[in-house]
């Protein structure tokens, strides 16, 4: 389990967390939403450990991340078990498909010998449809086939608990529903735990178990997917009136609901 408490985060005058709280269970596909540049990715920052709030904490199995120094977040088994798709893909330019999926296996798992480093680098490329891909660079790659080997990067490592930042920004909709389907996989196959950043409803209706709605440095409102489409809280009406998806897709999911 993930637990956030009273997390404030500052960059010079702007407030982006403001006390916000959180948990997330195990095994869970745990959603949240909200509109663009309000801080939704600066929380992922905090609960993988890439920055350090100002207050606050994070504990991750009952271990408060955020008390330790980076010499043993690195080194902590709870963050190791942690992986993060980056929105831009944050692949390597100067190194072939095969070469990103492996580098962490080679970094961090010496013991491997390079047959078993390929047999899971191509076990990765599988699942996500990359087979034949291997020795293209990455800029030969579509957008949503870059997203594809930066997933495929995080499964070779097999990680419990995966963070998303934003993975369907950008792509047509046929590449984002097919980037879903790759999330639900993912968490079936490796029984991890998820945390989706999105603005993006109808991703996030497809991958939720939960939705959290993040608003002025706080979680507004957090509930079951079902549960959350149907609030009148007025926070996520004017959310939902404003979003980017077809009404008629919002106007069957109010009346009959989606489980």
């Amino acid at each position: 389990m993930i637990r956030v408490r009273d997390i404030w985060k500052r960059y010079g005058r702007l407030g982006v967390l403001k006390g916000l709280d959180l948990d997330i269970f195990d095994g869970e596909t745990l959603v949240i939403l909200g509109r663009s540049g309000v801080g939704k990715s600066v929380l992922l920052r905090q609960i993988i450990g890439l920055e350090t709030p100002d207050r606050g904490y994070v504990e991750v199995d009952d271990k408060r991340i955020t008390d330790m120094n980076e010499r043993q977040r690195l080194r902590d088994p709870s963050i190791k078990r942690m992986g993060m798709l980056f929105q831009s893909s944050a692949l390597f330019d100067s190194l072939n498909v095969g070469d990103n999926i492996s580098f962490y296996l080679r970094q961090h798992e010496p013991t491997l010998d390079e047959s078993e480093v390929n047999d899971r680098v191509a076990d990765a490329l599988k699942m996500v449809g990359l087979e034949d891909t291997q020795g293209k660079m990455p800029s030969e790659l579509s957008g949503g086939m870059r997203k594809r080997a930066a997933l495929a990067r995080l499964i070779v490592y097999r990680p419990q608990i995966i963070l998303y930042d934003e993975p369907t920004t950008g792509l047509d909709p046929i590449t984002a529903a097919q980037i879903n389907e790759l999330i639900n996989r993912t968490k079936e196959e490796l029984k991890a735990t998820s945390i989706v950043v999105t603005h993006d409803i109808r991703s996030a209706l497809e991958v939720g178990d939960r939705l959290a709605f993040h608003h002025d440095g706080k979680i507004a409102y957090v509930a079951p997917k079902n549960e959350f489409m149907h609030s009148n809280n007025p926070i996520l009406l004017d959310f939902f009136n404003n979003a980017i998806i077809e009404d008629n897709y919002y106007q069957i999911i109010r009346k009959n609901g989606k489980s």
